[in-house]
């Protein structure tokens, strides 16, 4: 009986031991997926990232295509995506009243079209660093309308941002107004639309393809209808010009590299953390920063560099003291009873 129990004892006992190394083993699989999966979707989007902005100077460049009408191709290939991933069941559609998203889908409209534009006017260093101006557009905004407080800290970590845009600026020699003027209504616009796709997220109780899904198609019916009064409709240049089949695969790449970019962010912040997400971003900026000065050889001064290197110390910093204090609310959420 007593061999019985020991033979029973040491039967089980190797039972479960082969149980948790096959637990072990599946648990190191699941995770080695899972790190691959991350690892791709971070190379989807800063390949897509990356490549929407070299394309679209390209484009621009090279081919000359009117702004608003790319813009209205990536709106379309955009929804046309969406469709396509829920029908995968990839994200659930929630049916939405129309008025509660149209000036959000007005404010995507501009967001797009002025950056572009932006883009379409500026160096590429220029058009990427008066994107950093949006944090602080933002900031005043939050706290002039919604009466919301930030710290000392982070009000500081604004100084080097601004400073280095200024200082890029001034000293970029394809300095123009134009352009200066379509950044900065890029800018304020991007703000209001990021501002308001919070606050609409939170009070519609929706994700952001779910979202999005709802805007591309407002957006591009509002860009239809704009974009024959500002853009020539036939001749050289124009929507229906004499496109060579390079051309018009190239916007339609756009098109779809633009869709990516939006699928591959709302996947990344869904799979890792804060840090992973604001570091990738700060990475993509310096790549993007680099590979504007090489592919277009604009033209880079000392003091420029200077510029580019406060506004990315400033990112950094602001970045930094915002995950913290982040992790500060939530350890305190954790201690209450």
């Amino acid at each position: 009986m007593e061999t019985q129990e020991t033979f029973s004892f040491y039967l089980q006992r190797e039972q479960s031991s082969t149980k948790l190394d096959f637990g072990s083993d599946a648990m190191a699989l699941l995770d080695l997926s899972a790190n691959r999966r991350i690892a791709a979707g971070l190379l989807v989007n800063l390949l897509s990232s990356i490549c929407i902005v070299f394309i679209n100077k390209w484009i621009y460049v090279h081919y000359g295509f009117p702004n608003m009408t790319l813009t209205l191709v990536h709106f379309g290939v955009t929804y046309l995506g969406l469709y396509i991933c829920q029908k995968m069941d990839i994200f659930a559609p929630k049916s939405l009243p129309v008025r509660r998203v149209v000036w959000l889908a007005l404010s995507f409209c501009g967001f797009v079209a002025f950056t572009n534009l932006s883009l379409q006017n500026n160096s590429i260093g220029t058009y990427q660093l008066a994107k950093a101006m949006t944090t602080p557009v933002i900031i005043l905004i939050q706290t002039t309308y919604y009466k919301k407080t930030f710290s000392t800290k982070i009000k500081l970590t604004l100084v080097p941002i601004t400073l280095g845009v200024l200082l890029n600026s001034y000293f970029d020699v394809r300095f123009n107004l134009l352009g200066t003027v379509f950044a900065s209504l890029g800018v304020l616009v991007t703000s209001l639309y990021q501002v308001w796709v919070g606050a609409k997220q939170h009070e519609l109780q929706v994700n952001s393809m779910q979202l999005l899904y709802y805007q591309a198609p407002l957006s591009s019916g509002f860009l239809l209808c704009v974009v024959p009064l500002f853009e020539p409709l036939t001749g050289d240049h124009g929507i229906f010009g004499p496109w060579s089949l390079p051309a018009l695969m190239t916007v339609l790449f756009s098109g779809v590299v633009a869709f990516l970019v939006n699928l591959s962010i709302y996947w990344i912040i869904g799979n890792t953390s804060a840090v992973t997400y604001n570091m990738f971003g700060h990475f993509k900026f310096c790549i993007t920063l680099v590979g504007g000065y090489l592919l277009f050889h604009d033209p880079l001064s000392l003091n420029q560099a200077l510029g580019i290197l406060c506004t990315l110390a400033g990112i950094l910093s602001y970045t930094h003291f915002k995950l913290a204090e982040q992790e500060e609310g939530k350890s305190r959420l954790a201690q209450r009873p």
